[in-house]
C-alpha cells in the first residue's frame, strides 16, 4: 500500500492556506502549507510533495517565479489556483512549467478531482483506498451538462 499523497499549498493568504489544509485533510491528503514563495521553493525540494497548489499573486516572489524555480529541480505537478481569469496569464504560467490552472473559487470536488488526476499522471497510480471519495454529480433534469 502506498503512503498518503502529500500536497504542498503555497499562497500568501493565510486564510486560504488554512482552509485548503482543512479541506484536503478531510479527503485524506497530507498537507504542507506556506505563505512565503521562497519557503515554498525550499519545501518543494525537501518535502517531496506529490502535487503543489500555487497562487500567482504573492508579494515576495510571484507564482511565475516560484514555478520557474521549482521546475529547475523538480517535475512535481504544479496546479495554479488564481482569481485571475485572463487567458494570457494562464498561457504564460503554463509556459513556465505549471501543469494546470483553476480559477478561484474552485468547488472542492473539482479541486480534489484535479489533484487526483495530476497524481495519477505523475505516478501512474493513486491509492484511492487512502482518500475519501468526492460526491458524485447527479444530473436531475434532461438538460445537457455543457451548453
Amino acid at each position: 500500500m502506498t503512503p498518503t499523497a502529500k500536497i504542498l499549498v503555497i499562497d500568501d493568504d493565510t486564510a486560504i492556506t488554512e482552509l485548503m489544509s482543512m479541506l484536503l485533510k478531510t479527503f485524506g491528503f497530507e498537507v504542507l502549507t506556506t505563505n512565503i514563495g521562497e519557503e515554498g521553493i525550499r519545501l518543494a525540494r525537501e518535502a517531496n510533495p506529490n502535487v503543489i497548489l500555487l497562487d500567482l499573486m504573492m508579494p515576495d516572489l510571484d507564482g511565475w517565479q516560484v514555478c520557474k524555480a521549482i521546475r529547475q529541480t523538480s517535475t512535481v505537478p504544479i496546479l495554479i489556483l488564481s482569481a485571475i481569469n485572463d487567458p494570457r496569464m494562464v498561457a504564460s504560467v503554463l509556459d513556465v512549467g505549471a501543469d494546470d490552472f483553476l480559477v478561484k473559487p474552485v468547488p472542492s470536488g473539482v479541486l480534489v478531482a484535479n489533484i487526483k488526476k495530476l497524481i495519477r499522471r505523475n505516478t501512474g497510480a493513486l491509492d484511492v483506498s487512502k482518500l475519501k471519495k468526492t460526491t458524485p454529480f447527479i444530473q436531475t433534469n434532461n438538460q445537457p451538462l455543457l451548453s
